[in-house]
């Protein structure tokens, strides 16, 4: 197939960026879409010039690394995979694919593709664990949890962090990703101790980030690669009322 790309360039966050024309032929309808960024890349640096900057790791849809805008949509057009499970034949020849970053203001340009998602990893820090005592591993039955609980805890811990749900959402809330960690942890036994104090220190974590309001249109679901539910947000927002009336130190 013949390819015609238009991607983000942009040296940090300080400076202006812009929309390159790139056109690349002989690709196969078999390759990953990251396998052509990196057909794009070598054929770049061949020529002496700075190859396309972009996020990526495992490349099977498990680390969430990879975070590229694709025609408008996080991840592109197919429904329920990230970038790297994305491959060439959902596109056709000729085809002009536009790709941009993650556009939120808490998601910064670092260059061209790649953006910091560090304020994750501080509303992780700021509640999302339980708090244990260390040693030897206890006994499985110990704590008896039910099928259906053990089963809505995964699929919240489905979440793979890759900010999908920001780019989406009209005002870049992360809500989804959020509730979906306060979840996984709230509904089992082991983290219901601290649910009320999860749930207030993350939120106020993910306000004084910057992130938007949720506004519940669901796009952040429907953008999501692991199909996040949205009843997450309504057990977070829940959760997070509970603490309000009844918890010694709320925040925020």
């Amino acid at each position: 197939m013949k390819i015609n790309l238009k991607v983000w360039r942009q040296k940090n966050n300080n400076t202006p960026g812009k929309l390159v024309e790139y056109h690349l032929d002989n690709v196969s309808e078999d390759m990953s879409f990251l396998e052509m960024f990196d057909v794009l890349n070598d054929s770049l640096t061949r020529k002496g010039e700075d190859p396309v900057t972009f996020d990526h790791d495992c490349r099977e849809g498990i680390c969430g690394m990879c975070s590229m805008y694709i025609n408008g949509r996080a991840h592109g057009p197919q429904t329920g995979a990230t970038t790297c499970q994305l491959h060439m034949r959902s596109f056709n020849d000729g085809d002009t694919i536009v790709v941009e970053p993650w556009r939120a203001r808490s998601f910064p340009v670092i260059k061209d593709l790649m953006v910091d998602r560090s304020a994750f990893d501080r509303i992780i820090q700021s509640g999302g664990y339980v708090s244990v005592n260390t040693g030897s591993a206890r006994d499985a039955n110990e704590i008896l949890v039910p099928r259906t609980i053990a089963d809505e805890a995964m699929d919240a811990a489905a979440c793979i962090g890759c900010g999908a749900c920001v780019a989406a959402c009209k005002n870049a809330s992360a809500m989804l990703f959020v509730s979906a960690k306060v979840s996984q942890l709230a509904i089992l036994p082991q983290g219901h101790s601290e649910h009320k104090e999860r749930a207030e220190r993350m939120v106020a974590q993910m306000d004084a980030e910057g992130f938007g309001a949720c506004s519940f249109t669901g796009a952040c679901s429907v953008e999501c690669p692991k199909s996040i539910s949205l009843d997450h947000i309504a057990r977070m927002n829940r959760e997070y009322l509970g603490a309000k009336l009844s918890s010694d130190n709320v925040q925020g």
